[in-house]
């Protein structure tokens, strides 16, 4: 499988994937289920600089994609968001992640079923880990309120994200028929915006 080289540009925005992005951004890393309709979804919201498809929260070290999907790598795929926070804030992120997925359904997203399409926030500040926690919490009591289930979501520091091969990255920008399983409970979540 093709991996990223140190060149690899956005279909989308034109930014480097792999560069160092500008000072004063910041990134979060998010699990939503497969990772190509998160990207997508993502990389649309304003205020976000870069986008990239990868894997996080395992412990095999430089995974490739058929070792995720064997579920022996403890790894989730995930978007890496880049965003600048004077144009969109860590709440309106949380409140597009909590809104678009079921965060309720532990290792699976709808037909998608192994610990690879788990729901997690991966965080890289204080500030988001609280945002996260809290964000996470204010959802259950929605989700309550509306007779739903409870949020499975893993919530932590990122320790290390490691990028997907090269064809998954803007995936559904290439193949704009391609799959996406995104798809939310209905409940609003009552933080941000």
């Amino acid at each position: 499988m093709t991996r990223l080289t140190e060149n690899y540009v956005h279909t989308i925005s034109g930014h480097s994937l792999q560069a160092q992005y500008p000072e004063g951004y910041q990134e979060i890393v998010l699990g939503m289920g497969c990772f190509w309709g998160v990207e997508r979804l993502f990389w649309q919201q304003p205020g976000v600089y870069v986008t990239a498809a990868g894997y996080a929260g395992g412990q095999t070290p430089d995974p490739d994609y058929d070792a995720v999907c064997s579920g022996r790598t403890g790894h989730a795929e995930v978007v890496r968001v880049v965003y600048d926070p004077s144009k969109t804030d860590i709440d309106a992120l949380l409140q597009i992640f909590w809104e678009q997925h079921d965060p309720t359904q532990g290792n699976r997203q709808g037909n998608d079923i192994g610990s690879q399409y788990r729901s997690a926030i991966y965080t890289t500040t204080d500030e988001q880990q609280q945002a996260a926690e809290q964000s996470a919490k204010a959802y259950q009591k929605a989700l309550e309120a509306a007779g739903k289930g409870t949020v499975t979501t893993e919530i932590k520091p990122l320790d290390t994200f490691y990028f997907a091969e090269a064809y998954h990255q803007q995936y559904l920008d290439k193949n704009p028929n391609g799959y996406c399983g995104l798809k939310g409970t209905g409940v609003t979540c009552p933080i941000g915006g």
